[in-house]
């Protein structure tokens, strides 16, 4: 049996994340204590149910606590578990409770929202490094279903690294475990005829080629990604997330990031452009 766990904060995109597993053939249950994860595994099994997904959270916060003990147990019986976090950036959350007009599900006790995700940053601080953290502040909808897709369908048995572009102007992403700073280059947004273009054009390609740094930058990277690999696959890690940042996300990190992508094994590799696909 397969079970993804679903957690992280209110607003983060939770339901938008059960919803893509759902339709990619999972059982999903919302809002499960964890203290119930090993009964109702067993009654999965005993359903025939192969693939769940359940989402376990701070509606459910005095259970938090023994959901490392549950995973444990869960995994010596031979399930296959993995957890996403969905977390985003506070003045993100914030504004999309006051979009939808939806209550903070901790703001019982009057307070505000900003108060609330403290609250629950708090609360969940223990689990978010379990499994791979999701950065949903620069995602729609879409992006964040593919991504999700992604993620469950890689290999489980090896560690897979995330090669993810992004801008700095928008902020640096919060699931990235290196972040490398590629505004040093040379720019193509300066010529007027390649600003439009993004890193993944021929055109820019061919500008890039042309610049001894940017080849330089982007083996350094290469070598201490391929250096390191090893030591995380050892620490039982199943993703690592490494984040090439330029100005706006278009060019420089976008190529470099490609790049990077092609250096190592495909089925090790996941690749994100954060910047270009956040409408998608």
């Amino acid at each position: 049996m397969r079970l993804i766990l679903i957690s992280g904060l209110s607003g983060s995109g939770k339901s938008i994340a059960l919803r893509a597993l759902e339709d990619s053939g999972y059982y999903c249950v919302d809002n499960l204590p964890a203290t119930m994860l090993h009964e109702a595994m067993s009654l999965y099994a005993d359903y025939g149910y192969e693939q769940i997904a359940i989402s376990v959270d701070t509606r459910s916060s005095p259970s938090l606590g023994a959901l490392p003990q549950e995973v444990d147990k869960l995994r010596q019986q031979g399930v296959d578990v993995r957890l996403l976090f969905l977390e985003a950036k506070a003045e993100t959350l914030v504004k999309r409770f006051s979009e939808t007009r939806r209550r903070h599900p901790l703001s019982g006790s009057g307070s505000t929202v900003e108060e609330c995700i403290r609250l629950e940053q708090e609360l969940l601080a223990s689990i978010q490094e379990m499994g791979i953290r999701i950065d949903t502040s620069e995602l729609s909808a879409n992006a964040l279903k593919s991504w999700i897709k992604e993620l469950v369908e890689a290999d489980s048995s090896r560690l897979t690294i995330i090669f993810e572009s992004f801008g700095f102007k928008h902020g640096v992403p919060l699931d990235a475990d290196y972040v490398f700073d590629v505004r040093c280059l040379p720019n193509p947004y300066y010529d007027p005829v390649l600003r439009p273009l993004t890193g993944r054009d021929q055109a820019i390609v061919d500008f890039f080629l042309q610049q001894p740094l940017v080849a330089e930058m982007t083996e350094d990277i290469r070598h201490l990604v391929a250096k390191w690999l090893p030591e995380f696959s050892r620490e039982n890690r199943s993703y690592l997330t490494v984040a090439i940042g330029c100005t706006g996300g278009q060019h420089r990190s976008v190529y470099i990031a490609e790049q990077l992508a092609r250096a190592f094994p495909v089925e090790q590799v996941l690749l994100r452009h954060r910047q270009l696909f956040r409408e998608a």
